[in-house]
């Protein structure tokens, strides 16, 4: 985990990987309360039954926008900045869903840092995140997110 004191101190980091996050499992409950929360209920992620006999693998998959919203929770075991007011989900440059992940799996993420512009009382940092599911070899997700870090 790469630990910093401020968030300019982050500029000495670019082109490094900033760390790999914690496992965490995606199973059924989670999968169905994203699916409350999003209105997509999908069958291929809530209808256990039909994913046994109609998936690959027998198995309901995680929404691909639930990977993507692990993203948050799995970066705080990446790197934490010591001396920050506060830190912003500024948005996605790019995001690619380039794998299914199936019912109880387990997840991590490895984080890089590409870049940090200063911005007005911080920074904005961009990053490139690769969601791993263990046991694959490709990635869930491929994103390249920006977060705002204020003094």
């Amino acid at each position: 985990m790469l630990e910093v004191e401020k968030p300019a101190d982050l500029n000495a980091h670019v082109g490094k990987k900033m760390g790999t996050s914690d496992w965490v499992l995606v199973d059924q409950a989670m999968i169905n309360k994203f699916a409350d929360a999003t209105g997509d209920h999908q069958w291929i992620h809530v209808d256990v039954e039909r994913a046994r006999k109609e998936m690959p693998g027998g198995k309901t998959i995680a929404h691909g926008f639930l990977t993507l919203s692990l993203l948050p929770l799995l970066m705080d075991s990446c790197y934490r900045i010591k001396q920050r007011s506060r830190g912003i989900n500024y948005g996605s440059n790019k995001v690619r869903f380039t794998n299914m992940v199936p019912v109880g799996s387990r997840v991590r993420l490895h984080l890089s840092l590409k870049g940090v512009e200063p911005i007005e009382g911080g920074v904005r940092t961009i990053c490139d995140a690769e969601v791993e599911i263990e046991g694959q070899a490709k990635p869930a997700l491929v994103a390249e997110t920006i977060m705002l870090a204020f003094d």
